[in-house]
C-alpha cells in the first residue's frame, strides 16, 4: 500500500506525517473524542473523509463555533427524521444551524403544539440511542429528483444549486455549491433509516449528540418570502454537554427576566399600540424621561466633538433617493411612494441625502473641513413583520445621525475621532465589553455595490488600519458592507454576555461623486476637489439602544437615567409633609423625586419602590424628623439610618452628576 504526506495542524503548531493511502480523517484524532469533524485546507469535512497527498488537516472540536454548527445541523437532521416518523405526511423545508441552536421547517396540515414537541423529543432520543451513522454520498441532479420526488421543497432547492438564490435563507446548508450530496442515516444493519439533501458535514453518528432540547414552534414563510407558503418551524438547541445546555437554558431564563418588552410594561416606559401599527412604539412619560436624557447627553457630546446641529424633514421627493443610490440599491427597505400633488414622495429611510443638500447649499473651502453635521433624524424602514421585535427592530425610529465631510487626507483621523467618540458613549452608558466588526464588499457579487475596486480597497484599508489602532479585536464581516462603502460596527456585550450591534462608522466615496450629489470644496491650490463623506451613528437607533439598555440593566437604570430617582416613604402619614420639604430641596437640584402618599402599608411602599427599581428611597419617622435626618435606603436593600438631610441630598446629587452605575 502506498504512502502519502499530510500535515496535522494543532494549536501548538504543525506536524508533518506520512500515512498510508486510504487513511480516514478520524484515524488522526482517534484519541480525542471531542473532535467531531476536520478542516482540510479551507473546507470542513466529515471524519470519514479519505485523506489525499498534501492535505493540511485540523480537528474540529465540538465546543468550537464550527463544532457547534455541525452538532446543531446534525441534531436538526435527527429532529426532521423524528418528525417524519411521527407525522409521515410532513414535507421537508430547510434545517440550518443558527446562533445558539437550529431549526427545521415543515409543511404540515396542522400546526405543531407543545405536546407534539414532547413526542418529537422522545423519538429523537431513540434515534440518538440507535447510533445511526451519518453517511455522505454524491448524487446528480436527476438522481436526486427521483429520490426526493415526494419532497417538493427539496426539488426546488435542487433547481437553485449553484445560483445566486442558493444563498437564500438556509438553502446553502442544503445544497451548497459544486457537487450535490445526500446524507443517509444508516441503522446498525447499514439500511437507510432516513435521508436528506445536504452539503454537510455531520457528526460521525447520532450518538455523538450529547445534549439537546426543542424550544418552540412558529410559523415561517418558505425561504423567508411572504409570497410563499407558510410552513411550521421547530426551533431547538444542542450543546457539547448537559452542563453547557443547562447553562444556556439558564441564560435564556435570565434573558426572559430582562426582556425589554416585559419590563417596558411593568415600568410603564413605552408600548406598541395595534392602532398605530407594528414596529411603531410610543413612549410614556417615564420612558420619555430616559429618551430625553439620552438625547440631551448625545446632543451635548456631538457639539463638544465639533458637530453642528441640523434638522431635515421626514419625507422628500423620490428623485432624491435615486440620486443617492438608495432606491436602486435599498428600495426594498423603503416604504412605497406617496402621491403628493401628483409627484412621488418617499418616507426617508436615511438622513444622508438631505445632509448632502445642506453641504451643497453654498460653496465650501478646505478650511471648513472637516464639516460635521448632526441631527436626531426620524427614519422609516419597511421591515418584514416577522423580524419586528420590541424596540430592537422597528419600522420607525430616530438616529443620532451624523456626517463628516473631509478631505481624503483627513479621513483616517476623522474615522479615528468618530470611533473613539462612539466607544466613549458606550462606556458612559455602562457598556464596556466590545469588539469591532469590519464589513466589506462581497467581491463575488459586485453588482450589489457601487464604486471601483480602487475606491473599495482604499476605504477598506483606512478602516482596517484605524480599527487596528484601537487594540480591540477586529472580526471580518465579508459582504456586510453598505452598497456605498465599507463600515466598522461596534459589537457590545451586555451584562449577561449577549452581543448587540451598536453604532457604526461608514466610509462613503459614492454620494459625494459627480454622478450623485457632485459635492465639492475649493482646495488650497484653488482647484475643486471631491470630499470624502463619513457616516456615523453613536447610538444607532435611539429606540434600539434604549431596548438594549433596559435588558442590560434589567430595568435598574443608573440614577442619572432612572425616570424616578428618589422616592420619599413616610413611616406614617404624619411624616409626609417633612418628606415633601426634603423633596422640594431635591427638585431644586434637578432631581426627579416623588413622595409616596398612597394608602399602602409602609412595607408595601418599600416593595413598590423596589419593583419600580427606583435607585434611592428616603424614609422618615419621628426620630428622623427630630434629628433633621432620613433613613437612606438603596434599591438592593442596603439601608443607613440617621443620615442628615443635607448629606443625603449631597449623595444623591453626586451619584446623578457623576453618572455613577449604582
Amino acid at each position: 500500500m502506498s504512502e502519502i504526506k499530510i500535515a496535522v495542524l494543532t494549536p501548538d503548531g504543525r506536524e508533518e506525517r506520512t500515512v498510508t493511502t486510504g487513511t480516514k480523517a478520524w484515524e488522526l484524532f482517534a484519541d480525542n473524542p471531542d473532535v467531531i469533524a476536520a478542516r482540510v485546507g479551507e473546507d470542513l469535512k466529515d471524519l470519514s473523509y479519505e485523506l489525499a497527498d498534501g492535505d493540511e488537516v485540523e480537528g474540529i472540536l465540538i465546543d468550537s463555533k464550527d463544532g457547534h454548527d455541525i452538532l446543531r445541523h446534525s441534531t436538526a437532521h435527527v429532529m426532521a427524521q423524528a418528525v417524519q416518523e411521527l407525522f409521515p405526511e410532513a414535507k421537508l423545508g430547510i434545517g440550518p444551524p443558527v446562533t445558539d441552536g437550529f431549526y427545521y421547517d415543515f409543511d404540515v396540515e396542522t400546526p405543531f403544539v407543545p405536546e407534539d414537541l414532547v413526542k418529537i423529543e422522545s423519538r429523537m432520543k431513540k434515534i440518538i440511542k440507535a447510533n445511526q451513522k451519518f453517511s455522505r454520498r454524491v448524487t446528480t441532479d436527476d438522481d436526486a429528483r427521483v429520490e426526493l420526488a415526494d419532497e417538493p421543497y427539496k426539488l426546488e432547492l435542487i433547481g437553485l444549486k449553484g445560483s445566486a438564490a442558493d444563498a437564500a435563507e438556509g438553502a446553502s446548508a442544503e445544497v451548497g455549491g459544486g457537487e450535490l450530496t445526500i446524507y443517509d442515516n444508516l441503522d446498525r444493519n447499514g439500511e437507510v433509516a432516513w435521508k436528506d439533501l445536504c452539503r454537510g458535514p455531520h457528526l460521525p453518528t447520532t450518538r455523538r449528540i450529547p445534549a439537546f432540547k426543542l424550544m418552540r414552534s412558529a410559523a415561517a414563510y418558505w425561504r423567508g418570502d411572504e409570497k410563499n407558503k407558510q410552513l411550521q418551524r421547530i426551533y431547538g438547541t444542542a450543546w457539547e454537554s448537559k452542563e453547557a445546555l443547562d447553562a444556556h437554558l439558564a441564560r435564556i431564563e435570565e434573558a426572559e427576566r430582562r426582556d425589554h418588552r416585559k419590563l417596558g410594561r411593568e415600568l410603564d416606559l413605552y408600548s406598541f399600540p395595534d392602532e398605530i401599527g407594528s414596529g411603531l412604539p410610543v413612549f410614556h412619560p417615564k420612558g420619555g424621561i430616559i429618551k430625553r436624557e439620552m438625547e440631551d447627553y448625545v446632543r451635548a457630546k456631538h457639539i463638544e466633538h465639533g458637530f453642528e446641529y441640523v434638522g431635515t424633514p421626514h419625507i422628500a421627493r423620490e428623485q432624491l433617493f435615486h440620486t443617492s443610490g438608495h432606491l436602486p440599491y435599498y428600495g426594498d427597505g423603503m416604504f412605497p411612494a406617496l402621491d403628493v400633488d401628483g409627484q412621488d414622495y418617499r418616507l426617508k429611510a436615511m438622513n444622508c441625502p438631505m445632509h448632502n443638500l445642506i453641504y451643497r447649499s453654498r460653496g465650501r473651502a478646505y478650511r471648513e473641513l472637516p464639516l460635521r453635521l448632526f441631527e436626531f433624524g426620524s427614519v422609516y424602514r419597511n421591515e418584514k413583520s416577522g423580524v419586528i421585535h420590541g424596540l430592537t427592530r422597528v419600522r420607525g425610529f430616530a438616529q443620532d445621525d451624523s456626517h463628516s465631510y473631509c478631505t481624503k487626507e483627513q479621513a483616517p483621523a476623522e474615522v479615528k475621532h468618530l470611533l473613539e467618540f462612539m466607544l466613549t458613549v458606550l462606556r458612559d452608558f455602562g457598556l464596556d465589553d466590545f469588539y469591532l466588526e469590519l464589513s466589506t464588499r462581497d467581491d463575488s457579487n459586485k453588482e450589489k455595490f457601487v464604486g471601483s475596486d480602487e475606491d473599495w480597497a482604499e476605504a477598506t484599508k483606512i478602516l482596517e488600519e484605524v480599527a487596528g489602532e484601537t487594540g480591540l479585536e477586529l472580526v471580518p464581516d465579508p459582504g456586510g458592507a453598505a452598497f456605498y462603502g465599507p463600515k466598522i460596527s461596534v459589537q457590545a456585550k451586555d451584562a449577561i454576555g449577549r452581543t448587540w450591534q451598536m453604532g457604526t462608522v461608514q466610509y462613503d466615496f459614492n454620494q459625494p461623486s459627480a454622478d450623485r450629489f457632485n459635492l465639492e470644496y475649493q482646495a488650497a491650490d484653488g482647484t475643486r476637489q471631491q470630499p470624502v463623506m463619513i457616516h456615523s451613528a453613536k447610538f444607532g437607533s435611539i429606540e434600539r439602544f434604549l431596548g438594549v439598555l433596559v435588558e442590560h440593566y434589567a430595568g435598574s437604570f443608573p440614577p442619572w437615567l432612572a425616570p424616578v430617582q428618589v422616592v420619599g416613604i413616610p413611616v406614617a402619614d404624619a411624616f409626609a409633609d417633612y418628606l415633601h420639604e426634603v423633596a422640594g430641596k431635591l427638585k431644586a437640584k434637578g432631581i426627579r423625586v416623588e413622595v409616596d402618599e398612597s394608602d399602602d402599608r409602609f412595607q408595601k411602599k418599600i416593595r413598590n419602590a423596589q419593583l419600580q427599581k427606583i435607585p434611592f428611597m428616603l424614609i422618615a419617622g419621628g426620630e428622623d424628623v427630630e434629628k433633621g435626618a432620613v433613613s437612606f435606603r438603596y434599591r438592593d436593600g442596603r439601608q443607613e439610618n440617621g443620615i442628615p438631610v443635607d448629606e443625603a441630598i449631597e449623595r444623591i446629587v453626586a451619584a446623578v452628576e457623576s453618572h455613577e452605575q449604582v
